[in-house]
């Protein structure tokens, strides 16, 4: 049984984070249905607690409160993720990551090692752009193409290597892709040299997260890419249900 005021203020906060952590009271509203006295008594309740906060254009923004719970939050996802992630090195005999987007950037939460000498390393809690790597595009690829635009807009899409993608079109063709075969490549995009696959972690309906196993070129390409993400998929499935907010 939910309680309609928690739904509402849920709903407030996830608006603004999918409008890239800012939106106003009209394109809250847009995207949760709310009145527009109802959107503005709920952020007056989480501008006193800090988990909003308006700008001088009178915008409303995601809050520092937030960044308490993120932070733990993120680590107990990271703990539940381990066995998941183990069972993909297992399955490739690559290093597996499991990453977030927040507001306009991918952040690794998670990662277990490959047990080869030469393997692959992303510091848990680094911050990179999601139009140059696999993780990135899994979780573009659950959000509307206006959205994605946006996010393109903001960040200018750097040029991070000969093979990044830099054109929001042929970004948007790349997301199409991900979306038919259910997963991403990243070919030395982000870094020269280091391949990778990954897959979308569902909570319920949503793409929460991906999980990912990365390595030298040579390696991940000498792999069955879809027999790989077939068993990816199914360790993701997996840690998803483990995520679900169902019972």
């Amino acid at each position: 049984m939910s309680v309609q005021s928690v739904d509402r203020a849920l709903d407030v906060l996830e608006a603004l984070a999918e409008h890239g952590g800012e939106a106003g009271l009209s394109e809250i509203a847009a995207r949760t249905g709310l009145p527009y006295g109802t959107i503005h008594r709920l952020l007056q309740t989480l501008l006193s607690r800090g988990y909003v906060r308006q700008e001088s254009d009178r915008r409303y923004a995601l809050g520092g409160g937030l960044v308490r719970l993120g932070g733990v939050a993120e680590r107990m996802v990271g703990v539940w993720a381990q066995p998941y992630l183990t069972r993909m090195v297992e399955l490739s005999g690559e290093t597996a990551n499991l990453a977030v987007l927040e507001g306009d950037f991918i952040v690794y939460v998670a990662q277990v090692p490959s047990p080869r000498r030469l393997r692959m390393f992303a510091e848990v809690g680094r911050r990179v752009l999601p139009h140059s790597t696999a993780v990135g595009k899994v979780l573009l690829a659950d959000r509307a193409t206006d959205e994605a635009l946006s996010l393109f807009e903001r960040t200018g899409m750097p040029r991070k290597t000969a093979n990044t993608i830099t054109d929001p079109q042929a970004m948007l063709a790349e997301l199409d892709r991900v979306r038919v075969r259910g997963y991403a490549m990243d070919l030395g995009e982000e870094e020269l040299g280091v391949h990778c696959l990954a897959v979308p972690v569902q909570d319920g309906n949503r793409v929460v997260a991906a999980m990912s196993v990365s390595g030298p070129a040579e390696r991940i390409d000498a792999l069955d890419r879809d027999e790989l993400a077939t068993g990816m998929r199914k360790i993701a499935t997996a840690f998803g249900s483990e995520l679900s907010p169902t019972p």
